[in-house]
């Protein structure tokens, strides 16, 4: 039996990013180097408002001589318009192609080999009409495989959602606006920088200068992680509290696991209890997390 599971990602869409100037356009708007991006390599980045707050993130891949940028579908539009404000004569066209393309995640031991991916962040090969690649932003979350719709599907059966919503929450991972407050999140918040969602010699991108100042005089004080719920899963929002001090909120969640924004010196004292609502939570440092 193939040692791999994967599900097919509803909410996620596709872009199609063509024209001459494609690269060189992004490559002052977004947190990481376009110019990096190939046939064989996949990259994660986000754009963020000029004051370095989070609108949208997402994984972009080179699949025949053109761009495909994965991101939440929901909001696809948004992107359009917000990408578009930017364009003014550069030769890029932008094409919603979503209804005609899925995106599948792939995870688990065999992912790679099912695949013939190399193991290693951003490894990207073609795939049938399509392409996979490696998760750019930790290999143990797996592939992606961005698919035209009449391309069929790997022999073993999709999994529900459910499934990936627990791979990604046991790592650690956001969900795009479910897991990043837009126009409030910053990225070193959220784990962009060990996620390698920022290339800090590329040069200016948008929000590049608030993102930097973060960074260098280490003015991060919450984090995304995972926790621990013992009780009744809290609703995305809810207020974390040691004793009376507010020092967190939920996120997205699933069973008895979410993701939460907790304040750092919660999250090394250990002998604070937490809780939302009459849920007790309990904060787990990502393997890949550095603070």
């Amino acid at each position: 039996m193939p040692d791999y599971s994967y599900s097919i990602l509803e909410s996620r869409g596709v872009l199609l990013i063509s024209g001459a100037d494609k690269s060189d356009f992004l490559q002052g708007l977004i947190s990481n180097d376009v110019h990096r991006v190939n046939a064989n390599k996949a990259i994660y980045a986000a754009l963020l408002t000029p004051q370095g707050k989070y609108l949208f993130d997402f994984f972009i891949v080179e699949h025949n001589g053109i761009l495909l940028l994965e991101t939440e579908r929901n909001r696809m539009s948004d992107l359009i318009k917000r990408l578009s404000m930017y364009k003014l004569r550069a030769e890029v066209d932008l094409q919603d192609i979503s209804q005609k393309w899925r995106v599948i995640a792939v995870w688990g031991n065999g992912a790679f080999n099912a695949f013939s991916l190399p193991s290693r962040e951003g490894a990207a090969v073609p795939c049938n009409n399509g392409i996979c690649f490696v998760d750019p932003r930790l290999t143990n979350a797996g592939a992606r495989v961005l698919l035209p719709k009449d391309d069929p599907l790997p022999a073993k059966g999709a999994l529900p959602i459910e499934f990936y919503d627990i791979h990604r929450l046991d790592l650690g991972l956001p969900e795009g606006s479910r897991d990043l407050m837009l126009e409030k999140a910053i990225l070193l918040e959220n784990g962009f920088d060990e996620l390698n969602g920022i290339d800090w010699k590329k040069g200016c991108f948008i929000g590049q200068e608030l993102t930097a100042r973060t960074k260098y005089r280490g003015l991060v004080k919450k984090r995304l992680i995972p926790v621990r719920v013992n009780g009744k899963l809290p609703e995305p929002g809810s207020k974390i509290f040691a004793e009376n001090k507010l020092v967190g909120e939920i996120r997205s969640g699933r069973n008895q696991q979410a993701l939460a924004l907790v304040r750092l010196d919660t999250i090394n004292d250990k002998n604070k209890i937490l809780r939302s609502g009459a849920a007790t939570i309990v904060p787990v440092k990502p393997k890949w997390a550095n603070f």
